[in-house]
């Protein structure tokens, strides 16, 4: 996929991208808000939500065991009106290996562009 394609990216929620292993590091003020969001004291959100990254120079959400996000529950993303510029960006900023093959919109996308 080029840019020019991902540009019309619009997400169909089906949460491939909450299911793939890696940082979902936050950014300045993003763990003050998601812990305002879901009423919590924001030592005890970072004490329980997130890790430090190997880099020791952000924060990242914590994955459950499987490698999704911590957030991520059988009606979507808990957080969603809060979720990190990371989410947001994706896949244009960023997209995980075998995207094509897994997200929901990049395989609808693909089968139109092969009719």
């Amino acid at each position: 996929m080029n840019a020019m394609e991902l540009s019309h990216f619009k997400c169909l929620q089906c949460a491939a991208c909450c299911r793939q292993e890696g940082y979902v590091r936050l950014e300045k003020n993003e763990a003050d808000i998601i812990a305002d969001f879901l009423s919590m004291d924001i030592h005890y959100f970072i004490e329980t939500c997130t890790v430090l990254t190997k880099d020791r120079l952000a924060l990242s959400l914590m994955e459950k065991e499987n490698g999704e996000c911590i957030f991520l529950t059988d009606t979507g993303c808990r957080i969603n009106c809060v979720k990190p510029r990371q989410c947001l960006e994706f896949p244009v900023k960023w997209k995980f290996k075998d995207f094509e093959n897994i997200c929901a919109w990049a395989k609808k996308a693909s089968e139109k562009s092969d009719d």
